[in-house]
């Protein structure tokens, strides 16, 4: 059952980075304009929830989700300041502290 378990949190740490491509994609779609940039966001959108499907045969479906909405989230905020020109405010900072701090709460307090 251990061994089924990290291969959950594999297949999560995929489905997340799956799904920071397809959000980093988005703008690139231009409104789902563009075909290839839009055939590759869909994609990653696919792959990405076929992977958390995967994911929730081992690991608790809310601390999967949390994961995987919290560390993307996370993860696009920075794609965002460092390769988009999205500007990085106090409020972007305090909120994203808060999603890590929810995310770390419901991992040490024994959510999985």
């Amino acid at each position: 059952m251990e061994g089924r378990f990290v291969v959950g949190y594999v297949y999560l740490a995929l489905a997340i980075a799956v799904e920071v491509l397809g959000t980093s994609l988005l703008k690139s779609t231009e409104g789902f304009t563009k075909l290839w940039p839009s055939v590759l966001c869909l994609a990653s959108y696919g792959v990405a929830f076929a992977l958390l499907s995967q994911v929730v045969k081992s690991v608790p479906v809310g601390v999967a989700y949390a994961l995987w909405s919290g560390l993307g989230t996370v993860a696009i905020v920075a794609i965002g300041a460092m390769f988009l020109g999205e500007e990085l405010t106090l409020t972007k900072v305090l909120g994203i502290a808060l999603v890590v701090a929810g995310v770390v709460v419901l991992n040490v307090g024994g959510a999985h």
